[in-house]
């Protein structure tokens, strides 16, 4: 009887030891995708796209349909969900008059209790007649909501109006739009004004953008699509410039929270575009966006539209395949936005953070891997995870601005190179993706990344370049960790 417990217990040591052994030496599932991740395009043939999260779970979606006929909504708890959710029309254009025509830009918004949805529209008997509208809808869900037509909004000018969006700051409610001034040569700026309720402006608007810079007068001198982001201590307002060809692009406002938004000095203009068609991701014309949020709440996402493809026939507006897209919007060390460029179609790419140098991410840099703090440009630290080019449940990491190049290691060494079809190169830029090495990372995107061509060698940095390499102790293990970003 000793000799077989004696038995047992050996076998049950034997047993614990192989288990504890494949525990070490396996790392567990594939951690979970961050927030912020989708895949685009999300809605063909929809422009000035808009997304609102309401405080009811659901985001809500509208856009210009390409027939300028009707109102469309909408909704679903995740953003990549409205990309197949039902859309419901909740207006449609006069038959006669005003409001018959281009029907544009529409924005939801939740005010005081009801939903508010400025649009633009011109009427039957003179198309670009176009004036600002509001509807006002009373109900819970939106899109069954019941609509009643709230009237133009009247400014200063009867003249070509657009794109009206509102915002709060200190306690204000504000309406910002585009629209032609008399006596301006332009073809429209962007006005500020304070609001006595949803329909209607009070006192004198204010001009704070006029297109004086080339890039804003491409085509047209338009500066429009005015939308707001509050971060930081500071106002951060985007908007459209030049024809809406491949040379439509954004800009930026900036001004103090704290600030007389009334006043036009309080608005500095950034003297570059902040966000323009891309030849190598495939991307161009984007504009006229809005700003939402992830679905936990960590990451701001920018939602715009654009068009595959650069040429068009005849006038860009007749065009109906401007698209609605969205990607992460990521913020500098000095707390402005960083809007990179247009990612490519697909599923959108994330930053590697290393575990152990918060701050610093994978980046390429004259091709070689390496991490590094405060990445310029942006999307050289952006990379997509696709299906790996070796397959056999591997993963590969593609430059988001150099499509085609993958991260592959060479003679170990880890570099972003062009993948040129050989065996060699889709193995060599094939990874097994594991769970972070490094224990206790607190984060479900903790990651690490296992060559397939040479198992138990891990991507990891060694100073500030990347390798592939063991990772037996602490410090390696810290190393080839990485959260995504």
């Amino acid at each position: 009887m000793r000799r077989r417990l004696l038995a047992v217990l050996a076998a049950l040591i034997a047993t614990s030891a192989a288990l504890v052994a494949t525990l070490v030496v396996t790392p567990g599932p594939a951690a979970a995708s961050p927030a912020g991740q989708f895949t685009n395009p999300l809605v063909n043939q929809r422009a000035d796209s808009q997304i609102v999260k309401h405080t009811d779970g659901y985001y809500y979606f509208t856009a210009t349909v390409p027939e300028y006929d009707r109102i469309v909504l909408r909704r679903a708890t995740t953003l990549q969900g409205l990309s197949t959710a039902a859309e419901t029309v909740i207006w449609r254009k006069h038959s006669s008059g005003v409001m018959g025509a281009h029907i544009w830009a529409p924005e939801i918004h939740f005010i005081d209790g009801k939903w508010y949805v400025y649009f633009a529209a011109g009427a039957t008997d003179n198309v670009w007649a176009i004036r600002m509208y509001v509807l006002e809808g009373t109900g819970a869900n939106p899109l069954t909501a019941t609509w009643t037509e709230k009237g133009r909004i009247t400014t200063a000018w009867d003249t070509f109006a657009l794109d009206a969006s509102t915002f709060v700051a200190g306690g204000v409610r504000y309406l910002i739009w585009a629209q032609s001034e008399p006596g301006i040569a332009t073809n429209s700026n962007v006005y500020i004004a304070r609001m006595s309720n949803p329909w209607t402006i009070t006192g004198t608007p204010v001009r704070i953008a006029t297109p004086t810079l080339d890039w804003e007068k491409r085509g047209y001198a338009v500066n429009e699509g005015p939308t707001v982001i509050q971060r930081n201590g500071r106002i951060f307002l985007t908007y459209s410039a030049s024809a809406t060809d491949a040379n439509y692009c954004l800009g930026l406002l900036t001004a103090s929270a704290s600030a007389n938004l009334l006043s036009a000095s309080s608005w500095v203009k950034s003297p570059q575009p902040v966000f323009t068609s891309n030849a190598s991701t495939g991307q161009y014309g984007p504009g006229h966006n809005s700003f939402t949020t992830s679905e936990d709440g960590q990451s701001d996402i920018l939602v715009y539209h654009d068009r595959s493809y650069r040429d068009i026939s005849g006038d860009p507006l007749n065009d109906p395949n401007r698209r609605t897209r969205v990607q992460k919007l990521y913020w500098n060390a000095d707390g402005t936005p960083n809007f990179g460029i247009p990612v490519p179609d697909g599923v959108t790419p994330v930053r590697l953070q290393s575990y152990n140098s918060a701050g610093s991410f994978v980046r390429h840099y004259n091709f070689r891997a390496r991490i590094e703090a405060n990445v310029t440009p942006l999307a050289d630290a952006q990379f997509r995870i696709v299906t790996g080019l070796n397959g056999g449940g591997t993963v590969s990491l593609e430059s988001t601005n150099f499509p085609g190049y993958f991260l592959r290691h060479r003679n170990f060494e880890v570099w972003v190179e062009r993948n040129d079809g050989s065996a060699t190169f889709k193995a060599d830029a094939s990874f097994f993706r594991r769970a972070g090495l490094s224990t206790g990372t607190g984060s479900d995107a903790a990651v690490s990344f296992e060559s397939q061509n040479f198992p138990g060698r891990y991507v990891r940095h060694s100073g500030a370049d990347l390798f592939v390499q063991t990772a037996t102790d602490a410090t390696s293990r810290a190393d080839a960790t990485f959260t995504l970003d």
